[in-house]
């Protein structure tokens, strides 16, 4: 993985990576990164062993190439008995005993936000990949169905391992992110990188009715540079400036791009919500994220967003903009609303400890280290 361009799927490693890190275990680590991990994630790579790729990482073909070369090669030199493929793919050369993260099965539902290179790639190597793992995970129930109906692959050898996060309900003291960012007023807020599920669309235009009648209001978006790396996210970039512009509300959406942790959560602390309107979710992180540290959550009613927000936030269908607006309005208004989805929100984050999700992780090595098929 290249840090900082993947997004979700690194949240969700290196958070139980921590998990492990912090357990009690007999069972010995080693990290296979690129260079980068080491500044990327300085905690893990002072605290695992860390093997460092003889790679920069700039190019996915080289990359592709080193997992089909240097990884297999390692892993044999070192004798590792199982290898965790994070990433969605096993190697066309796979290490001993492979197991396999599928986070999503997004090319399938929706193929027109692949390039047909990359679909292609995809559509050959996901199923593939997935019958040679001894054992699969998913970060979401939702995402174990469709693995298991539209690969048609053994449920016994499907598991989910949910994303974990770790407890943050104190208040972070970065009283001057308002200043810093120019953020002058009320806002909502929106972690995201620009792909085109994220569904930036619908929620500029609700959020341009919502102006209307709150002309107070301000949206703030952030999110890593993974869209300079697809084309079809560079298309969305663009439609997504000249819409802000058509809509004639520049002056109140704040594109803050990647904004270091600390920043991110004390723009949660200080957002009336946090918006995710995204059309599909192998999980939905940032809606979790948004609740362990006391933000409110609008979230859509897609795909596995339900499965994690459950009862403590607002699900709006994911294509109306109209509903948008409704649901900001009615949570910049009331602030009994907010207060009660904040507890609630709180609470729910609570049944997502990257303790537990490191115990189910640790639970599915040992599996796989103790089967002899």
């Amino acid at each position: 993985m290249v840090p900082g361009v993947v997004g979700g799927s690194e949240t969700y490693t290196t958070r139980l990576l921590h998990g492990l890190w912090e357990r009690a275990s007999d069972i010995e680590y080693t990290i296979y990164a690129l260079p980068q991990f080491a500044s990327a994630h300085p905690d893990l790579a002072s605290n695992f062993d860390v093997e460092y790729a003889p790679l920069t990482g700039q190019w996915k073909s080289f990359r592709v190439a080193g997992e089909n070369s240097w990884l297999a090669a390692q892993s044999r030199r070192r004798k590792i008995k199982a290898v965790h493929h994070a990433g969605g793919i096993v190697p066309l050369i796979p290490a001993p005993r492979p197991i396999l993260t599928i986070h999503d099965l997004q090319y399938l539902f929706y193929p027109e936000y692949f390039t047909r290179g990359k679909l292609a790639y995809l559509k050959t190597m996901i199923p593939r990949s997935a019958e040679t793992a001894r054992l699969i995970l998913t970060p979401s129930e939702y995402t174990r169905r469709t693995v298991i109906e539209r690969l048609n692959i053994d449920p016994s050898l499907v598991v989910t391992v949910y994303h974990g996060i770790s407890p943050r309900e104190d208040r972070v003291p970065e009283t001057d992110v308002l200043e810093r960012y120019s953020i002058p007023g009320p806002f909502f807020l929106y972690p995201a990188a620009i792909y085109p599920h994220k569904n930036h669309l619908v929620l500029i235009n609700g959020f341009a009715k919502l102006l209307k009648i709150h002309p107070e209001a301000h949206l703030v978006l952030t999110g890593p540079k993974g869209w300079r790396v697809w084309k079809t996210a560079t298309d969305m970039e663009e439609r997504l400036v000249r819409e802000i512009d058509q809509l004639g509300i520049t002056d109140h959406v704040h594109r803050l791009g990647y904004v270091p942790g600390r920043d991110l959560d004390a723009l949660y602390q200080e957002a009336v919500a946090m918006t995710f309107p995204s059309r599909f979710e192998g999980f939905g992180a940032p809606a979790l994220e948004a609740m362990s540290r006391g933000c409110p959550v609008i979230a859509a009613d897609a795909t596995a967003t339900p499965e994690v927000v459950g009862p403590a936030g607002r699900l709006v269908s994911p294509d109306n903009p109209e509903d948008w607006c409704r649901a900001m309005q009615e949570v910049l208004e009331d602030g009994e609303l907010r207060t009660s989805m904040v507890k609630a929100g709180i609470e729910r984050a609570r049944d997502f400890g990257w303790t537990s999700s490191a115990a189910t992780l640790e639970d599915c090595y040992r599996f796989v280290l103790e089967t002899t098929l």
